[in-house]
């Protein structure tokens, strides 16, 4: 039905990817065929994916080549935060209504977005705990990844870790280092869902500016239900003795004596001793 409704207003080839990896390689022969647009269909892996092959190189600067398909996306996953941040409906064809429209009137949104090390992000990542419930949730694929899985996850990790959460060393821009158990970068506001209730770490975090970095200093119980507390009111967290946060900032650097699992967009990628990560501005044109 999305593919028919799509088809009536564009040339479309439709692909449907078949492994992990494949959508990134779906979007870089796209690309390399000077294709306007890529539609990606899925949840917020399926995208990370898309926008990595569609942005083959990572400057180093601001400097990106213009010649990158415009990105659109319907929404096909359990949380689907990147399409909802950008202003997609969460149903399907509510989307494709809402591309279609976007489409016919040329409405377009140039969008900044995140690079840890060598991976673009289009709305958050993180370092800690919030990757160690990552990898649970990716251990039990198969299974819906909706709101109770990721509670429970969330608690299982907190309260039975299976590896020792190290002191990360956290250094944002030209300010001092600081010591912190946890590291979350958004790039975006909200951060997350739980459920249809936002997540706020960084609620001054737009597209069009920096990224974001909310770090706890502490993990202990009383802090932890304190930050979830202000994560999951309308206001979000704001900046406190416990708890580091910044807004438009241009890089983050971690560092750990011990490897520590890496997360972006909700994809585990691995475990890391040091991560940069770094805003690239005006990086992405997505039709909305």
């Amino acid at each position: 039905m999305l593919a028919h409704a799509l088809a009536s207003e564009v040339k479309l080839d439709v692909v449907e990817t078949t492994h992990r990896g494949h959508a990134a390689a779906i979007a870089a022969a796209a690309r390399a065929d000077g294709v306007d647009l890529v539609v990606a269909h899925g949840g917020d892996g399926t995208v990370n994916e898309v926008v990595n092959g569609l942005l083959l190189t990572i400057p180093d600067g601001d400097a990106l080549s213009t010649a990158t398909p415009m990105l659109a996306v319907v929404p096909g996953g359990s949380a689907n935060v990147f399409a909802r941040a950008v202003g997609y409906p969460r149903d399907p064809m509510e989307a494709t209504h809402v591309l279609l429209e976007a489409l016919t009137l040329g409405r377009t949104r140039r969008i900044g977005l995140g690079v840890a090390d060598d991976r673009w992000f289009t709305f958050s990542a993180g370092m800690g705990w919030d990757a160690d419930v990552v990898a649970g949730v990716d251990r039990i694929r198969g299974k819906e990844a909706g709101p109770v899985l990721w509670t429970r996850t969330a608690a299982t990790s907190y309260f039975w870790p299976k590896h020792s959460r190290p002191v990360l060393t956290l250094h944002v821009d030209d300010e001092e280092e600081a010591a912190v158990r946890s590291v979350f970068i958004s790039n975006a506001d909200p951060w997350s869902y739980l459920g249809s209730r936002p997540i706020r770490l960084n609620p001054g975090c737009t597209f069009e500016a920096g990224i974001g970095v909310l770090a706890p200093r502490h993990l202990d119980v009383i802090s932890v239900l304190g930050y979830l507390r202000r994560a999951l009111s309308t206001s979000g967290c704001k900046p406190t003795r416990r708890l580091v946060q910044r807004d438009d900032v241009t890089r983050v650097s971690i560092s750990s004596e011990k490897p520590v699992n890496l997360q972006v967009d909700g994809d585990l990628v691995g475990e890391r001793t040091s991560v940069e990560f770094r805003s690239i501005t005006d990086a992405l044109t997505v039709v909305v």
